[in-house]
């Protein structure tokens, strides 16, 4: 359509009001997924699991307010609860703070039936997907995730700003591996710069350093993306393709390397590691985490305990991998490894407990195989009490992350992150591993996110 000179003229006298009928709130238009605004609770008249001495404590009221724990109170001691605070009748209830699981990977997303495929997923595919991982361990009661590999910073910052549901996150960004080590997921039958281009598409668990230099290096780069720890592969792994178990990996100065560089953002390093050798190699360097440690021995336990360095142990995963149901996820060779490093889990618990070396808890399930997180406590229980058990996913991880005096327990000045449990855990570990019908509901932040039947939440 042609526009004439005459039509101009003719609207020449008419306006627009830019403003007019912009009634629609900023902040909805801004954030229209809405950011999490803690309300004020009480949960009344409960038993709460005092996890740091093992003990219940009966007949107690618990207020939260702003996403903290404001006041703990003895029920008997008052008629009804405060005024202003939405109730939650906790009466023949367990209340217990909010699980902590040490060893996750969240981009590692369902919708695969086998190893190959789950890491060849497309990272957008997995950005997609990672709403269920994170939305999963919520309805398991886990309100704090650390993620060994994959999780970036963007996706931390989407939970804090409620765009998506999950738990907290603590993140290292990629795990750092050396060429050929547990973290290369390259194929080995072709050179491996014929991939590097593809590996801003790849859904990436780790990322490839040798040498000092590039150590120094990779190791900034994490946290220059907002990384809060560093994650090494010092050893062999079960999954990747181009080694064995028994292969140390990473030579010391790259170790200290990665350590000098922790310590200036006064962070700390966590390294993969199964061997005696590997561990050792570790700890003698300033790292201050194991992960997995299947094949630790006495001497090794003991220099953990001394050095103050912390196991994170992840026995389900390998029970799973091993499983009927998922007896295909793995090739042949890999399942091979699998079954090495299985058979060996239970008795690295009962020695990592002999000698006294603090323990969290960790599930380290890839793709499809997330649902099982809470096997864990399941196969802990056959070689340690409830009460440790208890411990390793709530007090402990706490400690070793630096959240100690503010998350792990229901106290007063704490974050309000809170399970109302049917059944008590210090009597029986099995009811952590059925929340289905054993978590009334969920509270992160001083938020309940997951109520199942929210024993009569009244105002």
């Amino acid at each position: 359509m042609r526009i004439s000179l005459k039509m101009v003229e003719d609207a020449s006298h008419l306006e627009i009001d830019v403003n007019e009928r912009n009634s629609k709130s900023l902040e909805e238009l801004v954030t229209p997924w809405g950011v999490p605004k803690a309300e004020k609770y009480c949960f009344y008249n409960t038993n709460v699991v005092d996890v740091l001495k093992g003990c219940v404590v009966p007949s107690a009221s618990v207020y939260t307010e702003g996403g903290t724990i404001c006041k703990i109170t003895c029920s008997a001691d008052e008629n009804k609860p405060a005024d202003g605070y939405k109730v939650i009748d906790g009466s023949g209830k367990y209340l217990m703070p909010g699980l902590f699981d040490n060893h996750v990977h969240v981009t590692s997303v369902p919708g695969e039936k086998d190893l190959a495929s789950t890491l060849d997923t497309a990272k957008t595919t997995a950005l997609v997907r990672v709403r269920y991982n994170l939305e999963g361990s919520l309805k398991r009661g886990f309100t704090t995730l650390r993620d060994c590999g994959g999780a970036e910073s963007y996706i931390k910052r989407a939970i804090e700003e409620g765009s998506i549901k999950g738990p907290r996150l603590i993140t290292c960004g990629h795990a750092i591996s050396q060429t050929g080590g547990h973290g290369d997921m390259r194929r080995n039958d072709i050179p491996g710069d014929a991939l590097n281009d593809c590996a801003c598409h790849i859904n990436n668990l780790g990322v490839v350093a040798d040498g000092v230099p590039e150590c120094y290096k990779a190791a900034r780069e994490e946290f220059r993306r907002g990384g809060d720890f560093i994650k090494i592969m010092a050893g062999g792994g079960v999954a990747s393709p181009t080694d064995k178990i028994s292969n140390v990996q990473f030579c010391k100065d790259e170790i200290k390397a990665i350590v000098n560089v922790a310590d200036t953002y006064h962070s700390y390093v966590t390294a993969h590691a199964y061997t005696p050798e590997a561990i050792k190699n570790c700890i003698t360097l300033g790292v201050r985490g194991i992960e997995h440690g299947n094949l630790i021995d006495d001497e090794t336990a003991a220099l953990m305990a001394e050095k103050g360095c912390y196991l994170t142990p992840t026995l389900v995963t390998y029970k799973i991998l091993a499983s009927e149901q998922f007896r295909t996820f793995l090739k042949e060779e890999n399942a091979h490894k699998n079954l090495s490093v299985l058979r060996s889990g239970l008795r690295a618990l009962q020695i990592a407990k002999r000698h006294g070396v603090k323990i969290c808890y960790g599930s380290d399930l890839l793709g499809s195989l997330n649902g099982y997180q809470t096997q864990e406590f399941f196969i802990r229980n056959k070689v340690l009490s409830a009460h440790e058990i208890i411990l390793s996913a709530t007090v402990t991880p706490a400690e070793l992350n630096g959240l100690g005096d503010t998350l792990g327990q229901v106290k007063v000045g704490y974050t309000a992150d809170l399970l109302l449990m049917n059944g008590n855990p210090l009597e029986d570990i099995y009811v952590l591993d059925e929340p289905e019908t054993n978590l009334v509901s969920v509270m992160k932040d001083g938020c309940v996110c997951v109520a199942r039947d929210c024993g009569g939440i009244c105002t």
